[in-house]
């Protein structure tokens, strides 16, 4: 006889109810039907207990059993993460594809993490120390370029009894045991667990000022992300979101990415587990995959395994970040996510609020944002690295590219750099399609000094210069509809001509070039300061009132729009060579005017 059994009392869709359920709590993971599907308890009411559950429930019957746990939805944590590809719910979806088939079967249960395999471990503390929640008790190189740190879990602390030796174990092996404070023995191994709807804790949120480098000159040099930071890049079908993110994920320069799939069409999703497995890490040269994990949840696939898709991938997110590592979680799409929500919700029959979302949609979009951040992790021994951090990045779909939509204002309330995708830049192939004019990032002021110290102390003062451009182009594009192209003084084309080549020769990304794809942040300056001291240069040689025609048939036009794509990222020597004859041709000009 099972202690904790209970019964299904009624079925609706990925919701089901339950009478004799004992002592359950909020969250607690339960085992559904005959063939023990996962579920969670989302709601008490009395004897009757409300569970989603995260498979299929067609065939499901009246009066089959539900079990509970004990325990919370929770993930499993060790090595064996890196270069996984997991469900929703943190199942293997390639050792599934491999026991079961290309489809998931009902009620597959198998190890999340291999058992079998044995890692090489290297202990890092001796008999005697006395360590607590996220020391370093040793280190396993699980990739050739990740090297995964075995953490002390979060609540337990003591004197360490035992300590294996460097060699070879599998994950469940107990490689340590502690002494605690009430005299307990506890025996601790290479693998833990933690509830997906906890935040992990750390000791101290910290200010931000590093750039997370992406390598899209939009983003790195007008509407730059900090490590820790939080972002959305909301817009209409077609105008690619998924692209940029899978850019984001590919060359953000951290030490470990997650790509979450969210509600997201099938052949996307197959796109990127195609592309990423043959991606080159552009820094370390080996496969990108040794610092990735996907977790996928198709739009196909259950909705409210969608809903918990986001806290897996977060929950590992903050467990690598606890080991003192840079986390990129990318998630596409937050729309589909808050999409569960409101269809669990429905079924639920909770009193809608707008647009048919839940009322509480602001407050567990708040909750998924506020838990991105630079901290600083629990952590005793001196020497460790004690700071970590988890960047989190959303795309939003509203319907109709309408950016009035609940999840793109709610989100927007809470994320501090907002990346607006633009249709119209989108149909004149123009890429990233990200609206400077509509874009805006709170972190310019806070990676100023990254600039200065790593790149030129004038990177603001150009940036600020090349905004205030586009801003007088925009104005000026309002003009010509109206009085046309021919009223407007040199001044004024000369405005609209440089912030062309802005438009084309720096915003305007190829994510297919080999050499446009990814720009250094030493390369995007270089770029940036040619083409706006060519506005300066131009600009005293107009006020002298030479023709603006002479600048037309420059050849020196051609090469700044090409040099994008025409000088690679080391090779910055070509800039000076571009800057030398900008300035011969321009002094030439002003002298053939003056004569």
């Amino acid at each position: 006889m099972i202690e904790n059994q209970g019964a299904i009392t009624r079925i609706n869709g990925p919701v089901i109810f339950a009478n004799g359920l004992k002592n359950v709590q909020m969250h607690e993971m339960v085992l559904v039907g005959n063939e023990k599907l996962i579920g969670e308890v989302i709601e008490l009411e009395k004897e009757l207990k409300h569970i989603q559950v995260y498979e299929d429930t067609s065939g499901m019957k009246i009066g089959e059993p539900v079990i509970g746990t004990g325990s919370p939805l929770q993930v499993e944590l060790g090595p064996g993460l890196i270069g996984n590809i997991f469900d929703g719910v943190q199942r293997p979806l390639e050792l599934i594809a491999e026991n079961y088939g290309i489809y998931i079967s009902k009620g597959a249960h198998l190890d999340i993490l291999n058992r079998q395999k044995k890692w090489h471990f290297n202990p890092n503390v001796n008999i005697g120390d006395y360590v607590k929640g996220g020391d370093i008790i040793g280190t396993v190189d699980e990739t050739e370029i990740f090297k995964h740190k075995i953490l002390v879990p979060p609540d337990i602390e003591g004197k360490v009894q035992e300590i294996y030796s460097e060699g070879n174990y599998t994950i469940n092996e107990e490689i340590t045991t502690l002494l605690s404070p009430n005299n307990n023995s506890i025996k601790l191994s290479m693998v833990q667990y933690w509830p997906v709807r906890r935040p992990r804790p750390y000791l101290k949120r910290l200010f931000s000022e590093e750039l997370f480098i992406t390598g899209q000159r939009i983003i790195d040099t007008f509407f730059p992300l900090t490590l820790g930071g939080t972002a959305i890049i909301p817009g209409g079908f077609g105008t690619g979101k998924t692209i940029t993110l899978q850019q984001i994920a590919k060359w953000s320069y951290v030490d470990l990415i997650i790509y979450i799939g969210c509600g997201e069409r099938g052949n996307e999703m197959a796109e990127v587990l195609k592309d990423f497995p043959n991606l080159i890490d552009p820094y370390s040269q080996k496969p990108l995959m040794q610092r990735t994990i996907l977790i996928v949840n198709t739009s196909n696939m259950t909705v409210s395994a969608r809903e918990a898709s986001i806290y897996t991938g977060l929950t590992i997110a903050e467990y690598i970040r606890d080991m003192g590592y840079n986390v990129a979680l990318m998630a596409d799409s937050i729309s589909r996510w808050a999409e569960a929500l409101r269809e669990i919700s429905g079924r639920l029959n909770e009193i809608p609020a707008e647009r048919g979302y839940p009322s509480y949609l602001p407050s567990r979009i708040a909750e998924f944002f506020e838990r991105a951040g630079r901290v600083k992790v629990l952590r005793m021994k001196d020497g460790e690295s004690n700071v970590g951090s988890v960047s989190v990045m959303g795309a939003v779909s509203p319907p109709a590219a309408d950016f009035s939509d609940p999840v793109v204002q709610n989100a927007k309330r809470i994320v501090d750099v907002f990346w607006a995708l633009d249709k119209d830049l989108a149909f004149q192939r123009h890429f990233p399609a990200i609206n400077w004019m509509q874009s805006y990032s709170e972190y310019v002021e806070a990676v100023k000094n990254w600039w200065i110290t790593n790149v030129d102390i004038k990177w603001e003062q150009y940036r600020n210069k090349a905004m205030d451009l586009l801003q007088k182009d925009d104005e000026l594009r309002r003009m010509v509809k109206l009085i046309g192209t021919d009223a407007l003084s040199d001044n004024q084309k000369l405005i609209l001509r440089v912030v062309d080549l802005i438009k084309e020769g720096f915003l305007n990304q190829n994510a297919f070039d080999k050499i446009d794809t990814f720009t250094t942040p030493e390369k995007q300056f270089k770029m940036l300061k040619l083409i706006i001291d060519f506005f300066e240069l131009s600009s005293d040689i107009i006020q002298e009132r030479i023709p603006i025609y002479l600048l037309d048939n420059l050849p020196l036009i051609p090469k700044l729009n090409r040099m994008k794509s025409k000088i690679p990222n080391d090779a910055l020597i070509e800039f000076d060579k571009l800057e030398n004859e900008m300035v011969r041709d321009l002094k030439e000009i002003k002298e053939m005017g003056a004569v």
